[in-house]
């Protein structure tokens, strides 16, 4: 289940981001190490997250993934290996909130779209997942927090 959704507005942002196209299977195998590599680079440089790690999803596509492993930074990164820097535009999105283990994250979509579909809303393809709270948190999934995010186009 999720909050109910609202519409709010993005700052501008500069990140440090990982580009993966995996199939779906290999998902899990990924995520934890790239988002690894992605804050050991930011720490390397001498800079801190200047917020919660997300995962930008440029395609939506059921049997692969093209995706962005990102976390904010107060200042732009230098690439190093597969660390690029990058600019997160400011921006009006429709935003919801679940809380609860990964497992049920796709659910949450479920509704999060239905929500957005009965609003009227029209939105980008794109979707991205901050995630608040997580397993460095808590051991309790069922604090865990995550915010769905998609872009609004009008």
């Amino acid at each position: 289940m999720i909050e109910t959704p609202r519409i709010t507005q993005t700052d501008a942002q500069h990140t440090a981001l990982i580009h993966v196209t995996v199939p779906r299977s290999q998902l899990r195998q990924v995520m934890g190490p790239g988002i690894s590599e992605v804050m050991a680079t930011v720490a390397a440089q001498g800079l801190k997250p200047a917020g919660p790690w997300f995962v930008h999803h440029l395609r939506i596509d059921p049997e692969v993934f093209d995706l962005e492993i990102s976390v904010p930074v107060p200042s732009p990164v230098k690439a190093a290996g597969r660390v690029k820097p990058g600019q997160w535009p400011a921006m009006k999105v429709v935003r919801a909130v679940y809380q609860g283990p990964y497992e049920g994250l796709g659910a949450a979509w479920g509704e999060f779209e239905a929500w957005i579909r009965e609003q009227g809303l029209h939105t980008a393809q794109d979707v991205w997942e901050v995630y608040v709270s997580g397993p460095e948190s808590s051991p309790d999934p069922k604090t865990w927090r995550t915010e769905c995010n998609r872009p609004l186009l009008d």
